[in-house]
This record gives structure tokens, sequence and C-alpha cells, in this order.
């Protein structure tokens, strides 16, 4: 893998941890300004929302400027914003300090994995992406856990400041080693947009969205359903998380060869996958030594839904990448708090032991859907149809909706 590949990686590290290191230090940030911990908690959920309504609007807009230089710029909002984070004389202006970066956020995504796809040989294409995406794993492992220890060492503050620091650097190191990409062919957005015709998009988008409800609706509330139902301490929880992340790393590089060979076979093995996992941490989640080996088989098959839903979104848009990097983002995004929030209905009704089962419906409901494959042969003929008639009278028909078998 090129250099460059890993400098990407390391921006996406200091994103992830700006994101979800307020995970963290939340209470903290609650005590200090007076305020309840569900207010606090938009300043996650008003992250995650920011990114799923305006992440393919943001990549149409900046599309045409030198992709080195605007995931450059990325960086450098973040670490503005991390900055101002922790100089914020007030949750509003905190607020608005986490909000700002957000928009950018899906930029560096979608131009960060698909500039690391084109930098390698076609085949080698989800390998390269699942090094940019171990930037979130790694985070998730390390980043996270790092600005909750200086929040508890020093202050909350000083946990942004590790975020900025974080940032900085790979701001500096894109900045320096990684080579000019200047956009050669550039797109119009009503271009870029035909891609949204595409049916067969959509359907892999909503079966990420699911997903990836799926995924979030346990791993939400992993912590409270250790220490509820496997009656873990809190340090033994915090091993256990570290455990979960570790094997993440590991499994989302074996996703990446998995992908480079057959990539439905592998999404339906990972579903089915999760799927066992789930049932057996509803088996045996009362049991510690058990549920400490299922943690971390969890850890190794969770990390790889977010690169297979970016595999089955890109891939049916050759023409957009980076838009359709941008959507699969929102969609995941959108996931992510669809996932949270059904959790939470079923926890708040049923306990934390049910939840499991929100998960397993919303995996078979994805898995279901990898079955749902759109007829080509119509597609084929609407772009004749566009070669042959003038922009504004071409018309590309309804693609059929067909039943794999």
């Amino acid at each position: 893998m090129k250099k460059s590949i890993y400098i990407m990686a390391l921006g996406a590290f200091g994103i992830i941890t700006t994101e979800f290191g307020i995970i963290g230090i939340m209470p903290a940030i609650a005590k200090h300004f007076g305020i309840s911990i569900d207010t606090a908690g938009w300043l996650l959920s008003g992250f995650a929302l920011t990114i799923a309504l305006t992440g393919p609007f943001t990549v149409l807009l900046t599309s045409k400027i030198n992709r080195k230089w605007m995931m450059s710029l990325v960086l450098f909002i973040f670490v503005l914003s991390n900055m101002l984070s922790a100089v914020a004389p007030s949750f509003t202006v905190l607020m608005i300090a986490r909000i700002l970066p957000a928009f950018l956020h899906p930029v560096f995504w979608a131009v960060a994995t698909v500039a690391a796809a084109k930098q390698v040989e076609p085949k080698d294409a989800p390998k390269a992406v699942s090094v940019v995406l171990a930037g979130l794993s790694v985070a998730t492992v390390l980043g996270v856990p790092l600005t909750t220890y200086v929040s508890e060492l020093i202050n909350w503050k000083a946990s942004f400041w590790v975020s900025g620091v974080i940032n900085l650097i790979a701001f500096a190191a894109l900045s320096a080693f990684v080579p000019s990409m200047p956009v050669t062919e550039k797109q119009s957005v009503k271009s870029q947009l035909v891609i949204l015709r595409k049916g067969q998009m959509w359907v892999n988008l909503v079966a990420t969205m699911i997903m990836i409800a799926g995924i979030f609706a346990t791993y939400s509330y992993l912590a409270e359903y250790l220490g509820k139902i496997s009656s873990m301490n809190g340090k033994q929880i915090s091993i256990m998380l570290l455990l979960f992340g570790t094997t993440g790393i590991a499994g989302n590089w074996v996703t990446g060869l998995a992908l480079s060979k057959n990539v439905m076979l592998t999404t339906r093995f990972f579903l089915l996958s999760l799927i066992a996992v789930h049932v057996m941490a509803y088996l045996f989640g009362g049991l510690f030594v058990p549920m400490a080996s299922i943690v971390g088989i969890w850890g190794f098959i969770h990390t790889g839904g977010f690169l297979i839903g970016q595999t089955r979104s890109t891939s049916e848009a050759p023409e957009a990448p980076e838009l359709a990097a941008s959507l699969m983002v929102s969609f995941g995004n959108a996931g992510v708090t669809l996932g949270t929030f059904l959790g939470g209905i079923i926890i708040a009704g049923f306990g934390i032991h049910q939840v499991i089962w929100i998960s397993i419906l919303l995996l078979l409901v994805s898995l279901a859907l990898t079955f749902v494959v759109l007829s080509k042969r119509s597609a084929a003929a609407g772009e004749t149809a566009v070669e042959q008639q003038p922009a504004e009278e071409a018309f590309i028909p309804e693609e059929e909706c067909v039943l794999e078998v």
C-alpha cells in the first residue's frame, strides 16, 4: 500500500476521535455547564444528524476542488473546531464548534476512500479502502479511551486539545507527503446526479442503513448490557470494550480481503455471522467467560459493516464514486441514529436483555435485501437512449425489480 493511503487513515483516525471522543467526556461537560446528560448528548447526535442531512450536498459543492487540498482543508477545520471547543465559554458555543466540522466530515470520507481505491489495482480496491477505514477502528480502540483518560487526568477541555493535536499531525502529514490530486475530469453536478436514477444503488443504501441500525441497536448499549446481564464491573467492561475494538481492527482487514474475492458472498456471510453472535450473546450473556469470548468474536465481525456498505454503494456508481460514498456516509449515520433510537425503545419497554432481538430483526431484513437485484437490461437501454437523444429529451426507463435466485 502507498504511504498516502496510511496518511489518509491517520486523518480518519483524527476525525473519528473528534466525533466519538465526546462520548466519554459528556458527563463532565454536562456537570460543567449545568445541563442534563440528554442535552449534552446532542453534541454527538447533532453531529451525526448534520452529516446525514448535508453530506451529499457538500460533496457535490466541493467536487471540483483539488482532492488533496480539500482533505487538508477538512482536517484544518477539525483542528479549529477542537481548539474552539476547548475554550468554549458556553454550551451554545461548544455546540456550534461541534456542528461546523460535521458539514465537511462526509467530504473527507468520500474523497479519502475513493482516492485510496484509485491508487491500487481494481481488485485491491477493497483492501485499500479497508486501510483508510482502519482509522475508524483504531480511533474507537485508542482515540476514545485516550480522550476519556485525559479528561479524568486533567479536565474535559484538555481532551479537545488532544483531539486537535491529532488532527493537526494528520493535516501536516497530508499536506507534506500526499501528492497533489487535481480533478482532471470535472463533472457537472447534473452529470453526477444521474446516479440517483440507479435503483440498485438505492437498494444497497437502504440495506446498509438497516444493517448499521441493526449493528448499533445493541452496540450502542453494549456497556450497559455487559454491566446488567453479564454482571461485569467498570474495569471489566473497559477491558471488554478494548477487546472488542482490538479484534475489530483485524476483522476490518480480513473483510477487505474477502470483499476483494466476492462482495455478495462476503456480505451475506457477514450478516449471518453477526446474527449468530447476537443469538450467542442472548443465550450466554449471563456467563462471564463465554461472554468474554463472544465479545472478541463480536468485535471481529462488527467492524466489517462499514467497509461492506462503502463497497456496495460505490460499486454501483463508478461515474460519481464520491457522491455515492457521501450517500453511504449519510445513510450510515442515519442507521446509527435509527438503531440507537429503536434500541432505546426496546430497553425502556422490555429491558436491556431483549434489545438483542431488534438487532437480529434488522439484520435479517438487511440480509433479505441482498437478494433483491434490479435488472441491468432496462438501465443499459436507458443509457443508450441518453447517448442518442438530446440531454433534455433523454429518458432512462425504470429498472425492474427481480429476486436473485
